[in-house]
């Protein structure tokens, strides 16, 4: 019996972690403020008739915090992807200059900002939503066995134990992305 517990257990840990992995990758689109070449994970480009992933098609860098420079495999491409940052609404003027497209990266508005911080917290309770609904998961698989009740009752404590330990991770990481984010 303590097997199928164990087996419940772990499978609701891995959906916790599912839910924490997903944040952090949510989190890393959230721009806060310093230039990253994720920034453009959005853009596609038409290349030869398909839309193409950006980075399929030239090397996003960042020489400093504030610049991206995106540097296509093919020089005739950089018309067709400098139109399509601008065409993304990121908020971005890209400067083509025969060779290589750069991006300065306006400095956040504290409005802006704001808006980041709420988007940051939409996505951290998505997250606690993910971590709850794999507690209540664990749960009722843990009725459907038949155990004694203290038995169950000592499984749902170690499944609450569990969601405490993830929605504390949520919260940590959340409180480092607003930080990250308010910080100017």
């Amino acid at each position: 019996m303590n097997e199928e517990i164990q087996m419940i257990l772990d499978m609701a840990e891995e959906q916790m972690t599912d839910s924490i992995t997903h944040l952090e990758k949510a989190f890393i689109k959230i721009r806060a403020g310093k230039a990253n070449p994720v920034m453009l994970s959005s853009v596609t480009v038409d290349y030869y008739g398909a839309q193409t992933p950006l980075s399929q098609v030239a090397n996003v860098n960042t020489p400093d915090a504030r610049t991206l420079v995106v540097q296509p495999w093919e020089k005739n491409l950089l018309g067709e992807i400098e139109k399509s940052i601008i065409n993304s609404n990121l908020g971005f003027n890209p400067m083509n200059n025969g060779d290589i497209i750069i991006i300065n990266v306006p400095p956040l508005t504290e409005e802006r900002r704001r808006d980041l911080a709420k988007q940051a917290k939409a996505e951290s309770e998505d997250a606690k939503i993910g971590v709850r609904s794999a507690r209540q998961e664990a749960n009722k698989e843990l009725k459907k066995l038949e155990i004694s009740e203290d038995l169950l009752k000592n499984a749902e404590s170690d499944v609450q134990d569990l969601t405490d330990k993830f929605i504390a991770k949520v919260e940590s990481a959340l409180s480092v992305k607003e930080a990250e984010i308010m910080k100017v």
